[in-house]
């Protein structure tokens, strides 16, 4: 496993750069269709957590100037997580596992 990238002062991440590296972690190395399910699952669980994130806040929000943007946060987070899905299982059944 690969130590975490330092992180940037505040206010000056560089959030594609740390997740490129995070990525090369999990994947690199892998057979093809290893590193497809790692990277679905991932995507899957990013997309889960981002849903979570995004509903609570949108809901806490209710009212208030940001939560039209929350809310439409939350509705793509909900495709991304459906459509994360498709593709975690798609990859299990590539790399001859179920998920």
């Amino acid at each position: 496993m690969t130590a975490e990238p330092p992180r940037p002062a505040p206010g000056q991440d560089d959030f594609q750069t740390r997740a490129d590296a995070l990525l090369g972690g999990l994947a690199d190395g892998l057979a093809p269709a290893d590193a497809a399910l790692a990277l679905a699952v991932l995507l899957n669980r990013a997309g889960a957590r981002l849903h979570t994130l995004t509903r609570g806040e949108a809901g806490a929000r209710k009212d208030q100037p940001d939560w039209p943007a929350w809310a439409q946060l939350q509705n793509a987070s909900r495709t991304v997580v459906l459509h994360a899905s498709t593709c975690r299982d798609l990859a299990a059944r590539l790399a001859g596992r179920r998920q």
